[in-house]
């Protein structure tokens, strides 16, 4: 039963890795959202996702951007680090969003892996943004623990490895003097509010990455004005 769960949450968050978003920005500011279905925002409408929602808000401020983003759903950190690499990005950028780890932590990953691979995201991140860490901006891992497809599983566990994972890159991007963004403690109301869920079950609303976009907006319009 196990091993059927753990497939049956593969296969999950797996599913669609055909949704990919490459887009190029074309407003007054340049933003590459980096990261897997999180980022992407798998099962809503892409007007829906965190990069997207944030962008609307700048807009509203006088700040226009067109995110592109290199995200799928499933990837972990090693397959962000190749897809990056096969983009050959040579611009810069005035924003970067990073957000990865949760696949890493449902295959059961190192977390001294992931360490290491995020550090190297993180430095191209900072490549990315021209060297200015302070156009970066790293986002926790929201728990799946929390949704209904996390059902009959050891929620306690995940969570717990979810957080750990997260002092991961919180320690890292504080390190590094990147700006952190804790949308943890917000992924996990949604064992009380279904409606912070997606049709699938699994993955964030539109209404939950709305929260994060909202977290998000003071600091980067901070930053950008």
């Amino acid at each position: 039963m196990k091993m059927l769960l753990c497939c049956l949450l593969a296969l999950s968050l797996s599913f669609g890795c055909s949704k990919k978003a490459v887009q190029s920005g074309s407003g007054n500011a340049n933003y590459l959202a980096l990261g897997d279905s999180y980022t992407i925002g798998e099962a809503v409408n892409p007007a829906e996702s965190f990069p997207f929602q944030l962008a609307s808000f700048l807009s509203k401020q006088g700040i226009a951007v067109e995110p592109k983003i290199i995200a799928r759903t499933g990837w972990t950190t090693n397959e962000l680090i190749s897809a990056i690499k096969a983009e050959n990005i040579s611009k810069k950028f005035d924003l970067v969003t990073l957000l990865i780890g949760v696949n890493n932590q449902y295959r059961g990953y190192s977390k001294e892996v992931y360490r290491k691979e995020f550090v190297e995201l993180l430095n191209t991140a900072v490549t990315f943004a021209g060297g200015n860490k302070t156009r970066v901006f790293v986002i926790s891992i929201p728990d799946w623990g929390a949704t209904p497809f996390a059902t009959g599983q050891d929620r306690a566990k995940i969570a717990a490895e979810i957080d750990q994972f997260n002092a991961i890159n919180k320690e890292e991007a504080t390190k590094a003097g990147v700006s952190y963004t804790d949308i943890t403690p917000q992924s996990r109301t949604a064992l009380s509010d279904v409606s912070l869920v997606a049709s699938d079950g699994l993955h964030p609303s539109g209404k939950m990455y709305l929260y994060w976009a909202e977290q998000l907006l003071p600091k980067v319009a901070a930053e950008l004005k």
